[in-house]
């Protein structure tokens, strides 16, 4: 049967009927005879993540917290796709929070996880990208084509079969998953029009005529980790329009900053503005991860590990960041500025249209860091490339120095305060820990 009828009945199954028999099924024990996961190259999971990158440049609607939302399942029905054929490793069902049922394999039965992964990702992506243009579709099949082409080979109809069907079923039910944690229907509803703007001393104002803000209740979201719905977060600086304050301090580091700008501190704003048109912060901090990996020519069982703990801790950075932006509504530094130090002062970037306290940025850089490093080591050297042909690749030494630049070129923007970037960093981190203290292996 072609793969794309399977993929469509399967669409048509209920989450709850096709999964419910393995409802309470233990992690299954591998120890059936499909050639490991660590046979297949990762450059599989690279492919497809390249794709999405182009999705969310491309479809109205994928914000950054969209963007990391989408990022988030799409490596974890990567992980979970092929975690049966890496031995000594666990499924993150049960593990993860609300994740209580996930379709399982027949560990007496041959698959082919390479095929396997491509058809979950195909599925889940077509799924979560329902609103993308017919030309972004095409390109999807055309990507799935060639995968089960070049897949194929080798296996006999019965386990392409099977591995199409167990690709297409799992995606789907990590997708039916991904309906319940409020951020569903974020790309539909960025800015919404019922919400109610509150007003106050220090508070967010409007910097463009975008006058509701971004999807303010984006925080509400439910983590994929149960230990991030605790706000770690600290508490910002105390608001106050006196000269004589911390607060009016830290503006004046802005306004400073912005004044004495090198030519590198600039390229280092732009280089990280990751703005509408791009693959946003967190798609930036991922394609970080994907041209390491392919670099390494890592297997997929390699990179599919990485990418899912990228991928839960940008979800859970961006949920834990907006919850902190509409906790505080802190007022942007250029409204600030205008008000106490400059009235004719403008940033060097363009104010994103939402409150200030934390940085975006910052909080998904100390995530990403932390994860990386967990895998890759503190003095890791690598070479960020992500706008090639448009913007000069920086290079690193470590990943503690690209963090510091992701964060700091938010002050050198001019759109945060410095202990917006800093306390983010901070956050960031500690969300990706308790991504570590999951039980991915043995």
């Amino acid at each position: 049967m072609d793969t794309k009828i399977i993929i469509s009945l399967l669409f048509a199954f209920s989450f709850f009927v096709s999964c419910k028999k393995d409802s309470d099924a233990i992690d299954p024990v591998v120890s059936n005879p499909s050639p490991a996961v660590s046979t297949f190259d990762g450059e599989l999971a690279s492919d497809w993540l390249k794709i999405h990158l182009d999705l969310i440049k491309s479809t109205p609607g994928f914000t950054p917290p969209v963007a990391a939302r989408s990022l988030g399942y799409t490596s974890l029905a990567l992980y979970e796709s092929v975690v049966a054929g890496m031995p000594g490793h666990h499924s993150l069902k049960g593990q993860l929070n609300g994740l209580a049922m996930l379709p399982i394999v027949d560990t007496t039965k041959v698959y082919n996880w390479g095929l396997v992964a491509s058809v979950a990702q195909y599925t889940l992506l077509t799924q979560l990208f329902i609103t993308t243009s017919d030309k972004n579709k095409s390109k999807l099949d055309s990507v799935r084509v060639v995968y089960e082409n070049k897949l194929k080979t080798g296996s006999t109809d019965e386990v392409i079969d099977r591995s199409v069907r167990y690709g297409a079923l799992l995606a789907t039910s990590i997708h039916e998953f991904s309906k319940t944690d409020g951020g569903a229907t974020g790309h539909l509803t960025n800015f919404p029009q019922s919400y109610v703007v509150p007003t106050g001393i220090g508070y967010w104002k409007a910097t463009s005529s975008q006058l509701i803000p971004l999807l303010p209740a984006w925080g509400k979201n439910r983590p994929l980790v149960k230990a991030n719905e605790e706000d770690k977060l600290k508490i910002p600086v105390p608001f106050s329009f006196e000269k004589n304050t911390t607060f009016f301090s830290e503006a004046k580091k802005v306004y400073d900053a912005s004044k004495s700008l090198t030519s590198d501190e600039k390229a280092i704003a732009n280089f990280f503005a990751d703005g509408t048109g791009t693959f946003t912060s967190p798609g930036h901090h991922f394609n970080v991860a994907r041209e390491i990996f392919l670099k390494k020519k890592s297997k997929l069982d390699e990179v599919a590990l990485a990418y899912v703990k990228v991928g839960l801790s940008l979800n859970d950075a961006f949920i834990s960041c907006w919850r902190g932006k509409y906790n505080y509504y802190l007022m942007r530094p250029s409204t600030y500025i205008k008000q106490t130090i400059d009235k004719n002062w403008d940033p060097l970037l363009t104010n994103p249209p939402f409150p200030e306290y934390t940085s975006g940025h910052s909080t998904a850089a100390g995530a990403t860091v932390t994860i990386l490093e967990s895998i890759l080591g503190a003095n890791y050297s690598f070479e960020d490339n992500s706008y090639a042909g448009t913007l000069p690749n920086r290079k690193y030494d470590n990943f503690a120095k690209y963090g510091e630049e992701t964060s700091k070129s938010r002050l050198y923007g001019g759109i945060h305060y410095e202990f917006s970037c800093s306390n983010g960093y901070e956050n960031g981190k500690i969300i990706a820990q308790n991504i570590l203290k999951l039980k991915f292996k043995n």
